[in-house]
């Protein structure tokens, strides 16, 4: 897998960075898309299909970049990337307005921003470190894990791209063309945090065990303040729970068999 990524998008580190960007923007458009096609998947179903992207993120965060990180700069560094990440994504949280539909608005009052802008900048926030994580996977060089992070990223965004297609149906977005643009549009953040990841740690190789904690952490954050509470908050606990488990099984295995 790694060669054929290679030969088909060259040893730049941070071109590759540019189209793992690429490719896990795509996948969700993917899901935002499948809306037009699957109108009214059942809510037990989109909660069910979070948690297994959760457990896709939580298992992802450990073997693509807290334990290479701890292996190229120790854990103190990585450590105090986690923590930053983590802060970081809870100050955003705080400081800029937006809107969870399950949950409510979050960040500041504002009777400036329309509710699908606040929702659109809700899941822009979410989807924010998964763009940052791939492209500081492939600007530490190692195609093999980065390979395997974009495609965990990749998969676990083609069912958050649908749940947000058709949470903004639910919202009232317009049409089902609408709705499915809306979610393409909160993914978009992805890119040019990929190339900026990619880049970032190519100029300043230190921070490379900092930036894989970092890109750690707030996709932990994410789990844990975002993905987790929404999908409990519909009675569907138990089948979110299994769906974590069944990302975090299926991640390890696909880590360890495709080495």
């Amino acid at each position: 897998m790694e060669s054929l990524f290679t030969s088909l998008v060259g040893s730049n580190p941070v071109w590759q960075g540019l189209v793992g960007g690429i490719v896990i923007t795509l996948l969700n458009m993917v899901g935002a898309l499948g809306v037009i096609v699957w109108r009214k998947p059942s809510a037990k179903f989109l909660d069910a299909s979070l948690g297994f992207a959760a457990g896709v993120m939580l298992a992802a965060s450990f073997t693509s970049l807290i334990l290479p990180g701890i292996e190229r700069g120790g854990v103190i560094p990585v450590l105090v990337g986690i923590a930053l990440g983590a802060l970081l994504l809870d100050w955003s949280d705080r400081v800029i307005p937006h809107l969870h539909l399950v949950k409510g608005p979050e960040g500041p009052h504002t009777e400036r921003l329309k509710a699908v802008w606040l929702f659109i900048l809700a899941i822009t926030l979410h989807n924010m470190p998964e763009g940052l994580a791939v492209g500081v996977g492939f600007g530490a060089g190692d195609v093999s894990n980065a390979v395997k992070l974009m495609f965990a990223i990749g998969i676990q965004n083609i069912p958050e791209g649908l749940s947000v297609a058709v949470s903004a149906l639910g919202a009232g977005m317009g049409t089902y063309f609408y709705a499915s643009l809306a979610g393409i549009r909160a993914g978009l953040v992805e890119i040019p945090l990929a190339l900026f990841g990619a880049w970032a740690v190519q100029v300043v190789q230190p921070i490379l065990p900092y930036a894989m904690g970092f890109a750690a952490g707030a996709m932990l954050y994410v789990i844990s303040d975002e993905i987790v509470p929404e999908t409990h908050r519909n009675g569907h606990e138990r089948l979110a729970t299994f769906g974590i488990m069944l990302g975090l099984i299926i991640m390890l295995y696909l880590d360890v068999t495709l080495g």
